[in-house]
Protein backbone atom coordinates (compact mmCIF):
# COMPACT_ATOMS: atom_id res chain seq x y z
CA UNK A 1 0.00 0.00 0.00
CA UNK A 2 1.53 3.35 -0.89
CA UNK A 3 1.76 6.61 0.88
CA UNK A 4 -1.36 8.16 -0.70
CA UNK A 5 -3.71 5.43 -0.04
CA UNK A 6 -2.38 5.09 3.53
CA UNK A 7 -3.23 8.86 4.14
CA UNK A 8 -6.27 8.03 2.36
CA UNK A 9 -7.58 5.40 4.39
CA UNK A 10 -6.22 6.79 7.76
CA UNK A 11 -8.58 9.80 6.91
CA UNK A 12 -11.34 7.69 6.44
CA UNK A 13 -10.41 6.09 9.90
CA UNK A 14 -10.84 9.62 11.39
CA UNK A 15 -13.65 10.79 9.49
CA UNK A 16 -15.58 7.14 10.98
CA UNK A 17 -14.73 7.80 14.16
CA UNK A 18 -15.81 11.24 14.21
CA UNK A 19 -19.83 9.91 13.04
CA UNK A 20 -19.01 7.29 15.86
CA UNK A 21 -17.99 9.50 18.47
CA UNK A 22 -21.05 11.70 17.82
CA UNK A 23 -24.17 9.39 17.51
CA UNK A 24 -22.84 8.18 21.05
CA UNK A 25 -23.03 11.46 21.93
CA UNK A 26 -26.27 11.65 20.69
CA UNK A 27 -27.58 8.69 22.05
CA UNK A 28 -26.67 9.54 25.41
CA UNK A 29 -28.71 13.21 24.65
CA UNK A 30 -31.74 11.59 23.22
CA UNK A 31 -31.46 8.03 24.07
CA UNK A 32 -31.12 5.07 21.84
CA UNK A 33 -33.77 5.30 19.29
CA UNK A 34 -33.68 2.77 16.37
CA UNK A 35 -32.46 4.95 13.40
CA UNK A 36 -29.65 5.97 16.09
CA UNK A 37 -28.75 2.13 16.87
CA UNK A 38 -29.08 1.11 13.09
CA UNK A 39 -26.25 4.29 12.24
CA UNK A 40 -24.22 3.82 15.13
CA UNK A 41 -24.16 -0.48 13.50
CA UNK A 42 -23.56 1.08 9.90
CA UNK A 43 -20.20 2.53 11.32
CA UNK A 44 -19.02 -0.04 13.60
CA UNK A 45 -19.36 -1.91 10.02
CA UNK A 46 -16.94 0.71 8.44
CA UNK A 47 -14.58 0.35 11.01
CA UNK A 48 -14.58 -3.15 11.29
CA UNK A 49 -13.80 -3.29 6.91
CA UNK A 50 -11.25 -0.48 8.10
CA UNK A 51 -9.35 -3.53 10.06
CA UNK A 52 -10.19 -6.17 7.80
CA UNK A 53 -8.51 -4.11 4.83
CA UNK A 54 -11.78 -4.38 3.16
CA UNK A 55 -13.00 -0.34 3.31
CA UNK A 56 -13.91 0.90 0.19
CA UNK A 57 -14.71 -2.48 -1.43
CA UNK A 58 -18.51 -2.49 -2.61
CA UNK A 59 -20.29 -5.65 -0.67
CA UNK A 60 -21.54 -7.30 -3.94
CA UNK A 61 -18.90 -6.75 -6.48
CA UNK A 62 -16.38 -6.08 -4.49
CA UNK A 63 -14.79 -3.71 -6.93
CA UNK A 64 -13.84 -0.09 -5.55
CA UNK A 65 -16.71 2.35 -4.70
CA UNK A 66 -16.29 5.73 -6.36
CA UNK A 67 -14.04 7.68 -3.96
CA UNK A 68 -16.07 10.82 -4.71
CA UNK A 69 -18.88 8.89 -2.71
CA UNK A 70 -17.12 7.92 -0.22
CA UNK A 71 -15.71 11.30 0.92
CA UNK A 72 -19.09 12.35 0.92
CA UNK A 73 -20.60 9.41 3.13
CA UNK A 74 -17.61 7.38 4.24
CA UNK A 75 -19.70 4.48 5.66
CA UNK A 76 -21.19 3.51 2.16
CA UNK A 77 -21.10 -0.11 1.25
CA UNK A 78 -21.92 -0.36 -2.16
CA UNK A 79 -21.05 0.91 -5.82
CA UNK A 80 -23.18 2.53 -7.90
CA UNK A 81 -24.04 -0.18 -9.90
CA UNK A 82 -24.89 -2.51 -6.18
CA UNK A 83 -27.18 -0.02 -5.10
CA UNK A 84 -30.71 -0.51 -3.89
CA UNK A 85 -33.71 0.70 -6.24
CA UNK A 86 -34.54 2.57 -3.14
CA UNK A 87 -31.18 3.91 -2.85
CA UNK A 88 -30.88 4.56 -6.56
CA UNK A 89 -33.99 6.54 -6.56
CA UNK A 90 -32.80 9.01 -3.28
CA UNK A 91 -29.46 9.13 -4.95
CA UNK A 92 -30.79 10.55 -8.25
CA UNK A 93 -33.52 13.04 -6.23
CA UNK A 94 -30.52 14.26 -4.62
CA UNK A 95 -27.98 14.84 -7.63
CA UNK A 96 -31.18 16.47 -8.99
CA UNK A 97 -31.41 18.69 -6.38
CA UNK A 98 -28.10 19.67 -5.71
CA UNK A 99 -27.70 20.31 -9.54
CA UNK A 100 -30.81 22.63 -9.11
CA UNK A 101 -28.96 24.79 -6.01
CA UNK A 102 -25.65 24.65 -8.08
CA UNK A 103 -27.28 26.28 -11.25
CA UNK A 104 -28.47 28.46 -8.57
CA UNK A 105 -25.47 29.50 -7.64
CA UNK A 106 -24.05 31.00 -10.99
CA UNK A 107 -23.65 34.54 -11.41
CA UNK A 108 -25.59 37.16 -14.04
CA UNK A 109 -23.25 38.53 -16.74
CA UNK A 110 -25.33 41.50 -16.78
CA UNK A 111 -24.40 42.24 -13.08
CA UNK A 112 -21.05 43.76 -14.44
CA UNK A 113 -20.80 47.00 -14.76
CA UNK A 114 -22.00 48.61 -18.22
CA UNK A 115 -18.31 49.48 -18.74
CA UNK A 116 -17.62 45.58 -19.34
CA UNK A 117 -18.99 43.33 -21.44
CA UNK A 118 -18.88 39.89 -19.54
CA UNK A 119 -20.21 36.61 -20.50
CA UNK A 120 -19.44 32.37 -19.76
CA UNK A 121 -20.42 29.30 -20.61
CA UNK A 122 -20.72 26.60 -17.71
CA UNK A 123 -21.00 22.57 -18.29
CA UNK A 124 -20.43 19.87 -15.95
CA UNK A 125 -19.15 16.59 -17.26
CA UNK A 126 -22.16 15.22 -15.11
CA UNK A 127 -24.89 16.45 -13.08
CA UNK A 128 -22.58 18.78 -10.90
CA UNK A 129 -19.66 20.33 -11.48
CA UNK A 130 -16.52 21.28 -9.55
CA UNK A 131 -15.62 24.05 -11.68
CA UNK A 132 -16.51 27.98 -9.77
CA UNK A 133 -17.72 30.79 -11.76
CA UNK A 134 -18.64 33.78 -10.19
CA UNK A 135 -18.70 38.05 -10.93
CA UNK A 136 -19.45 39.96 -8.15
CA UNK A 137 -20.75 43.66 -8.19
CA UNK A 138 -19.10 45.94 -5.34
CA UNK A 139 -19.59 49.76 -5.72
CA UNK A 140 -19.56 50.42 -9.29
CA UNK A 141 -16.67 47.40 -9.99
CA UNK A 142 -16.59 43.85 -9.61
CA UNK A 143 -14.72 40.67 -8.93
CA UNK A 144 -14.57 37.72 -11.06
CA UNK A 145 -13.67 34.54 -10.48
CA UNK A 146 -12.80 31.21 -12.43
CA UNK A 147 -11.91 27.85 -10.77
CA UNK A 148 -11.50 24.45 -10.32
CA UNK A 149 -12.04 22.35 -7.35
CA UNK A 150 -9.95 19.11 -6.92
CA UNK A 151 -11.98 15.56 -7.42
CA UNK A 152 -15.44 14.86 -9.50
CA UNK A 153 -18.67 14.60 -8.82
CA UNK A 154 -20.93 15.17 -5.41
CA UNK A 155 -17.69 16.17 -3.52
CA UNK A 156 -16.03 18.58 -6.22
CA UNK A 157 -19.81 20.53 -5.94
CA UNK A 158 -19.81 20.44 -2.44
CA UNK A 159 -16.40 22.50 -2.29
CA UNK A 160 -17.09 24.34 -4.66
CA UNK A 161 -20.69 25.71 -3.35
CA UNK A 162 -18.37 26.13 -0.07
CA UNK A 163 -15.86 28.33 -1.94
CA UNK A 164 -19.05 29.84 -3.77
CA UNK A 165 -19.77 30.86 0.12
CA UNK A 166 -16.66 32.29 1.51
CA UNK A 167 -15.45 34.18 -1.20
CA UNK A 168 -19.12 36.02 -1.30
CA UNK A 169 -18.89 36.52 2.47
CA UNK A 170 -15.42 38.11 1.69
CA UNK A 171 -15.62 40.30 -0.71
CA UNK A 172 -17.95 43.04 1.05
CA UNK A 173 -14.92 43.40 3.62
CA UNK A 174 -13.21 45.04 0.66
CA UNK A 175 -10.00 43.34 1.74
CA UNK A 176 -6.78 44.12 -0.49
CA UNK A 177 -6.74 41.12 -3.23
CA UNK A 178 -3.90 39.12 -2.13
CA UNK A 179 -5.11 39.00 1.58
CA UNK A 180 -8.92 38.21 0.01
CA UNK A 181 -6.99 35.13 -1.21
CA UNK A 182 -5.00 34.39 1.67
CA UNK A 183 -7.34 34.46 3.93
CA UNK A 184 -9.97 32.15 1.84
CA UNK A 185 -7.45 29.78 1.26
CA UNK A 186 -6.81 29.37 4.98
CA UNK A 187 -10.37 28.80 5.60
CA UNK A 188 -10.96 26.53 2.77
CA UNK A 189 -7.30 24.48 4.25
CA UNK A 190 -8.77 24.45 7.42
CA UNK A 191 -12.22 23.19 6.83
CA UNK A 192 -11.73 20.56 4.00
CA UNK A 193 -9.72 17.55 4.27
CA UNK A 194 -5.65 17.55 3.24
CA UNK A 195 -6.23 16.06 -0.04
CA UNK A 196 -8.63 19.02 -1.25
CA UNK A 197 -7.97 22.19 -3.30
CA UNK A 198 -8.56 24.53 -5.44
CA UNK A 199 -7.23 26.38 -9.11
CA UNK A 200 -8.30 29.25 -9.19
CA UNK A 201 -8.49 32.60 -10.95
CA UNK A 202 -9.62 35.75 -8.39
CA UNK A 203 -9.31 39.23 -10.35
CA UNK A 204 -10.99 42.64 -9.35
CA UNK A 205 -11.90 44.94 -12.26
CA UNK A 206 -12.68 48.74 -11.74
CA UNK A 207 -14.84 50.76 -14.55
CA UNK A 208 -11.99 52.54 -15.52
CA UNK A 209 -9.93 49.50 -17.16
CA UNK A 210 -7.97 49.11 -14.70
CA UNK A 211 -7.87 45.26 -13.62
CA UNK A 212 -5.94 43.32 -10.69
CA UNK A 213 -5.29 39.34 -10.78
CA UNK A 214 -4.59 36.60 -8.49
CA UNK A 215 -3.93 33.58 -10.00
CA UNK A 216 -3.71 30.15 -7.62
CA UNK A 217 -2.05 27.48 -9.51
CA UNK A 218 -4.95 27.92 -12.30
CA UNK A 219 -4.42 27.88 -16.11
CA UNK A 220 -2.78 31.21 -17.38
CA UNK A 221 -5.47 34.19 -17.43
CA UNK A 222 -5.00 35.16 -21.65
CA UNK A 223 -5.43 39.28 -22.05
CA UNK A 224 -5.75 40.47 -25.35
CA UNK A 225 -4.50 43.76 -26.81
CA UNK A 226 -4.87 44.93 -30.63
CA UNK A 227 -1.10 44.13 -30.54
CA UNK A 228 -1.85 40.68 -30.01
CA UNK A 229 -2.93 38.20 -27.21
CA UNK A 230 0.03 37.57 -24.03
CA UNK A 231 -0.68 34.60 -21.20
CA UNK A 232 -0.47 35.40 -17.29
CA UNK A 233 0.82 32.42 -15.31
CA UNK A 234 0.03 31.80 -11.71
CA UNK A 235 0.61 33.94 -8.96
CA UNK A 236 0.37 31.38 -5.99
CA UNK A 237 -0.16 28.01 -5.33
CA UNK A 238 -3.59 26.36 -5.43
CA UNK A 239 -5.82 27.14 -2.63
CA UNK A 240 -6.19 25.07 0.42
CA UNK A 241 -2.48 23.64 -0.29
CA UNK A 242 -0.79 25.00 2.68
CA UNK A 243 -2.89 26.89 5.44
CA UNK A 244 -0.46 30.02 5.32
CA UNK A 245 0.32 30.32 2.10
CA UNK A 246 0.59 34.01 0.31
CA UNK A 247 -0.16 35.14 -3.36
CA UNK A 248 0.95 37.82 -5.66
CA UNK A 249 -1.14 40.46 -7.56
CA UNK A 250 -0.64 40.87 -10.97
CA UNK A 251 -1.60 44.24 -12.30
CA UNK A 252 -2.81 45.78 -15.76
CA UNK A 253 -4.68 48.65 -17.41
CA UNK A 254 -6.58 47.71 -20.29
CA UNK A 255 -7.84 50.13 -22.74
CA UNK A 256 -11.42 50.03 -24.41
CA UNK A 257 -11.47 46.70 -27.22
CA UNK A 258 -9.02 44.52 -24.74
CA UNK A 259 -10.24 41.39 -22.98
CA UNK A 260 -9.62 38.79 -20.79
CA UNK A 261 -10.34 34.99 -21.17
CA UNK A 262 -10.31 32.27 -18.51
CA UNK A 263 -10.79 28.52 -19.00
CA UNK A 264 -10.92 25.23 -16.82
CA UNK A 265 -8.63 22.38 -17.92
CA UNK A 266 -11.79 20.61 -19.06
CA UNK A 267 -11.19 22.61 -22.49
CA UNK A 268 -7.44 23.17 -22.30
CA UNK A 269 -7.02 19.08 -21.91
CA UNK A 270 -10.00 18.30 -24.21
CA UNK A 271 -8.77 15.18 -26.69
CA UNK A 272 -9.13 14.42 -30.36
CA UNK A 273 -10.23 11.15 -31.57
CA UNK A 274 -6.88 10.76 -32.10
CA UNK A 275 -5.81 11.56 -28.63
CA UNK A 276 -4.28 15.19 -29.28
CA UNK A 277 -5.04 17.81 -26.29
CA UNK A 278 -6.63 20.98 -27.04
CA UNK A 279 -3.97 22.53 -25.65
CA UNK A 280 -3.32 26.39 -24.30
CA UNK A 281 -1.72 27.27 -27.81
CA UNK A 282 -4.74 26.74 -29.77
CA UNK A 283 -6.60 28.89 -27.19
CA UNK A 284 -3.97 31.69 -27.52
CA UNK A 285 -4.42 31.05 -31.23
CA UNK A 286 -8.08 31.80 -31.71
CA UNK A 287 -8.27 34.10 -28.88
CA UNK A 288 -5.51 36.11 -31.17
CA UNK A 289 -7.86 35.76 -34.74
CA UNK A 290 -10.74 36.51 -32.87
CA UNK A 291 -10.21 39.29 -29.90
CA UNK A 292 -11.98 42.12 -31.80
CA UNK A 293 -15.52 40.13 -30.47
CA UNK A 294 -17.77 41.03 -27.42
CA UNK A 295 -17.71 38.20 -24.71
CA UNK A 296 -20.72 36.15 -25.62
CA UNK A 297 -18.96 35.78 -29.60
CA UNK A 298 -16.37 35.16 -28.16
CA UNK A 299 -17.07 32.27 -25.65
CA UNK A 300 -19.37 30.80 -28.77
CA UNK A 301 -16.25 30.89 -31.27
CA UNK A 302 -14.30 28.68 -28.48
CA UNK A 303 -17.19 26.41 -27.95
CA UNK A 304 -17.27 25.55 -31.70
CA UNK A 305 -13.20 25.28 -31.81
CA UNK A 306 -13.46 22.98 -28.93
CA UNK A 307 -16.76 20.83 -30.26
CA UNK A 308 -14.60 20.60 -33.77
CA UNK A 309 -11.40 19.24 -31.84
CA UNK A 310 -13.39 16.96 -29.62
CA UNK A 311 -16.50 16.52 -30.50
CA UNK A 312 -19.88 16.23 -28.03
CA UNK A 313 -18.44 14.02 -25.35
CA UNK A 314 -17.09 16.60 -22.83
CA UNK A 315 -14.79 14.05 -20.34
CA UNK A 316 -14.58 17.02 -17.64
CA UNK A 317 -16.22 19.58 -16.42
CA UNK A 318 -16.14 22.75 -18.86
CA UNK A 319 -15.63 26.09 -18.05
CA UNK A 320 -14.87 29.56 -19.99
CA UNK A 321 -15.01 33.74 -19.10
CA UNK A 322 -14.66 35.97 -20.93
CA UNK A 323 -14.47 39.76 -20.20
CA UNK A 324 -13.56 42.94 -22.59
CA UNK A 325 -13.91 46.06 -21.64
CA UNK A 326 -16.07 48.45 -23.54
Amino acid sequence: MDAMQVNGFSTAHDQVVERRNKLQAAIGIIGPRAELMGLLAEVDAALERLALGTYGLCDTCHDPIEPDRLIVDPIARFCLDHLTRAEQRALEQDLQLAARVQRGLLPDPASAPSSWDVAYHYEPARVVSGDYCDIIPLDGDFYFMLGDVSGKGVAAATLMAQLHAMLRALVPARLPLDELMTRASRLFCESTLPMHYATMVCGRATSGGDVEICNAGHLPVFVSHVSGVRALGATGLPMGLFCEQTFRVERLSLSPGDGLLLVTDGVSEAESVEGAQFGLDRIASALHERRSLLAAPLVARCLSDLRAHAGDRPCDDTSVLALRYR
